[in-house]
Protein backbone atom coordinates (compact mmCIF):
# COMPACT_ATOMS: atom_id res chain seq x y z
CA UNK A 1 0.00 0.00 0.00
CA UNK A 2 1.33 3.42 -0.95
CA UNK A 3 0.63 6.25 1.48
CA UNK A 4 1.83 9.77 0.67
CA UNK A 5 4.06 11.38 3.28
CA UNK A 6 2.97 14.65 4.86
CA UNK A 7 5.39 16.43 2.54
CA UNK A 8 3.90 14.67 -0.50
CA UNK A 9 0.36 15.54 0.68
CA UNK A 10 1.27 19.23 0.72
CA UNK A 11 2.91 18.90 -2.69
CA UNK A 12 -0.34 17.45 -4.07
CA UNK A 13 -2.30 20.25 -2.37
CA UNK A 14 -0.07 22.87 -4.01
CA UNK A 15 -0.26 21.17 -7.40
CA UNK A 16 -4.07 21.32 -7.49
CA UNK A 17 -4.20 24.92 -6.26
CA UNK A 18 -6.36 24.30 -3.21
CA UNK A 19 -7.68 27.54 -1.69
CA UNK A 20 -5.91 28.59 1.52
CA UNK A 21 -9.03 28.37 3.70
CA UNK A 22 -9.62 24.79 2.49
CA UNK A 23 -5.99 23.95 3.28
CA UNK A 24 -6.50 25.35 6.80
CA UNK A 25 -9.67 23.26 7.19
CA UNK A 26 -7.85 20.14 5.95
CA UNK A 27 -4.98 20.66 8.37
CA UNK A 28 -7.41 20.86 11.29
CA UNK A 29 -9.27 17.76 10.08
CA UNK A 30 -5.85 16.09 10.04
CA UNK A 31 -5.20 17.23 13.62
CA UNK A 32 -8.57 15.88 14.80
CA UNK A 33 -7.94 12.63 12.94
CA UNK A 34 -4.54 12.22 14.57
CA UNK A 35 -5.97 12.93 18.03
CA UNK A 36 -8.74 10.36 17.55
CA UNK A 37 -6.34 7.77 16.10
CA UNK A 38 -4.00 8.13 19.07
CA UNK A 39 -6.90 7.41 21.43
CA UNK A 40 -8.40 4.53 19.44
CA UNK A 41 -5.22 2.75 18.28
CA UNK A 42 -4.59 0.92 21.60
CA UNK A 43 -7.96 -0.88 21.28
CA UNK A 44 -7.85 -1.19 17.47
CA UNK A 45 -4.31 -2.31 16.53
CA UNK A 46 -5.23 -2.66 12.84
CA UNK A 47 -5.90 1.08 12.60
CA UNK A 48 -3.42 2.66 10.16
CA UNK A 49 -2.68 6.13 11.57
CA UNK A 50 -0.55 7.21 8.60
CA UNK A 51 -3.28 6.24 6.15
CA UNK A 52 -5.95 8.10 8.11
CA UNK A 53 -3.92 11.28 8.55
CA UNK A 54 -2.87 11.40 4.87
CA UNK A 55 -6.50 10.96 3.83
CA UNK A 56 -7.57 13.68 6.26
CA UNK A 57 -5.09 16.14 4.77
CA UNK A 58 -6.28 15.29 1.26
CA UNK A 59 -10.00 14.84 1.90
CA UNK A 60 -10.98 18.10 0.13
CA UNK A 61 -8.37 17.84 -2.62
CA UNK A 62 -10.83 18.67 -5.43
CA UNK A 63 -13.14 20.96 -3.47
CA UNK A 64 -11.65 24.16 -4.95
CA UNK A 65 -12.38 23.07 -8.51
CA UNK A 66 -15.82 21.79 -7.52
CA UNK A 67 -16.94 25.38 -6.96
CA UNK A 68 -16.68 25.89 -10.73
CA UNK A 69 -17.55 22.42 -12.01
CA UNK A 70 -20.32 21.47 -9.58
CA UNK A 71 -18.80 18.00 -9.27
CA UNK A 72 -19.10 15.92 -6.12
CA UNK A 73 -15.68 16.59 -4.61
CA UNK A 74 -15.62 13.43 -2.52
CA UNK A 75 -15.94 11.28 -5.66
CA UNK A 76 -13.51 13.27 -7.80
CA UNK A 77 -11.02 13.55 -4.95
CA UNK A 78 -11.09 9.80 -4.45
CA UNK A 79 -10.60 9.23 -8.16
CA UNK A 80 -7.72 11.71 -8.38
CA UNK A 81 -5.87 9.99 -5.56
CA UNK A 82 -6.47 6.60 -7.12
CA UNK A 83 -4.92 7.81 -10.37
CA UNK A 84 -1.95 9.20 -8.43
CA UNK A 85 -1.28 5.72 -7.04
CA UNK A 86 -2.99 6.04 -3.67
CA UNK A 87 -6.18 3.94 -4.00
CA UNK A 88 -6.62 3.31 -0.26
CA UNK A 89 -6.31 7.03 0.49
CA UNK A 90 -8.72 7.70 -2.37
CA UNK A 91 -11.29 5.30 -0.90
CA UNK A 92 -11.24 7.17 2.41
CA UNK A 93 -11.52 10.52 0.63
CA UNK A 94 -14.48 9.18 -1.37
CA UNK A 95 -16.26 8.35 1.90
CA UNK A 96 -15.50 11.54 3.84
CA UNK A 97 -18.97 12.97 3.19
CA UNK A 98 -21.08 9.81 3.36
CA UNK A 99 -19.76 6.45 4.54
CA UNK A 100 -20.51 3.31 2.56
CA UNK A 101 -21.51 1.70 5.84
CA UNK A 102 -21.17 2.18 9.57
CA UNK A 103 -21.82 -0.48 12.15
CA UNK A 104 -21.49 -0.03 15.88
CA UNK A 105 -20.32 -3.63 16.25
CA UNK A 106 -17.23 -3.49 14.02
CA UNK A 107 -13.73 -2.16 14.69
CA UNK A 108 -13.24 1.54 14.02
CA UNK A 109 -11.96 2.23 10.51
CA UNK A 110 -9.86 5.00 9.00
CA UNK A 111 -12.88 5.98 6.88
CA UNK A 112 -15.01 6.47 9.98
CA UNK A 113 -12.41 8.59 11.75
CA UNK A 114 -11.82 10.92 8.79
CA UNK A 115 -15.55 11.19 8.11
CA UNK A 116 -16.22 12.11 11.74
CA UNK A 117 -13.26 14.48 11.99
CA UNK A 118 -14.54 16.40 8.96
CA UNK A 119 -17.97 16.69 10.59
CA UNK A 120 -16.40 18.28 13.67
CA UNK A 121 -14.37 20.98 11.88
CA UNK A 122 -16.05 24.18 10.71
CA UNK A 123 -13.56 26.13 8.63
CA UNK A 124 -10.46 25.62 10.84
CA UNK A 125 -12.15 25.27 14.23
CA UNK A 126 -13.35 22.19 16.10
CA UNK A 127 -17.05 22.64 16.85
CA UNK A 128 -19.89 20.49 18.14
CA UNK A 129 -21.84 18.27 15.78
CA UNK A 130 -24.87 20.50 16.34
CA UNK A 131 -22.97 23.62 15.24
CA UNK A 132 -21.56 21.88 12.17
CA UNK A 133 -24.99 20.51 11.20
CA UNK A 134 -26.47 23.99 11.51
CA UNK A 135 -23.81 25.32 9.14
CA UNK A 136 -24.29 22.50 6.62
CA UNK A 137 -28.06 22.94 6.65
CA UNK A 138 -27.73 26.70 6.12
CA UNK A 139 -25.22 26.28 3.32
CA UNK A 140 -26.28 23.15 1.44
CA UNK A 141 -29.88 22.21 2.23
CA UNK A 142 -31.48 24.40 -0.43
CA UNK A 143 -33.06 21.48 -2.24
CA UNK A 144 -35.48 18.92 -0.87
CA UNK A 145 -33.25 16.06 -2.07
CA UNK A 146 -30.22 17.38 -0.16
CA UNK A 147 -32.27 17.84 3.00
CA UNK A 148 -33.05 14.12 3.00
CA UNK A 149 -29.37 13.22 2.36
CA UNK A 150 -28.24 15.54 5.14
CA UNK A 151 -30.72 13.97 7.59
CA UNK A 152 -29.44 10.47 6.78
CA UNK A 153 -25.82 11.61 6.99
CA UNK A 154 -26.31 13.18 10.41
CA UNK A 155 -28.13 10.21 11.84
CA UNK A 156 -25.14 8.09 10.80
CA UNK A 157 -22.72 10.67 12.23
CA UNK A 158 -24.41 10.62 15.63
CA UNK A 159 -24.19 6.84 15.66
CA UNK A 160 -20.55 7.09 14.65
CA UNK A 161 -19.83 9.55 17.46
CA UNK A 162 -21.21 7.06 20.00
CA UNK A 163 -19.10 4.28 18.48
CA UNK A 164 -15.89 6.32 18.58
CA UNK A 165 -16.31 7.78 22.04
CA UNK A 166 -17.04 4.41 23.66
CA UNK A 167 -13.31 3.83 23.03
CA UNK A 168 -12.03 7.24 24.11
CA UNK A 169 -11.49 8.40 27.72
CA UNK A 170 -13.00 11.87 27.13
CA UNK A 171 -16.31 13.18 25.82
CA UNK A 172 -17.11 14.69 22.41
CA UNK A 173 -17.42 18.07 24.15
CA UNK A 174 -13.76 17.79 25.21
CA UNK A 175 -12.43 17.04 21.71
CA UNK A 176 -11.48 20.62 20.88
CA UNK A 177 -9.35 20.99 24.02
CA UNK A 178 -7.68 17.60 23.45
CA UNK A 179 -6.84 18.47 19.83
CA UNK A 180 -5.35 21.80 20.90
CA UNK A 181 -3.31 20.05 23.58
CA UNK A 182 -2.05 17.51 21.00
CA UNK A 183 -1.07 20.27 18.56
CA UNK A 184 1.14 21.92 21.17
CA UNK A 185 3.16 18.72 21.43
CA UNK A 186 3.63 18.04 17.69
Amino acid sequence: MEIPTRKKCFQIIRNVGMMDHIVDHSIMVGNVTLCLCRQIKPTTPSLNVELATAAALLHDITKTRSFETGERHSDTGGELLRTLGYPEVGDIVRQHVILDCCSEDTPVTEQEIVNYADKRVLHDTVVSLARRLEYIQDRYAGSYHLKDQIAVMWKMTRTLEKKLFRRIPFSPAQLSDRVLMDIRFL
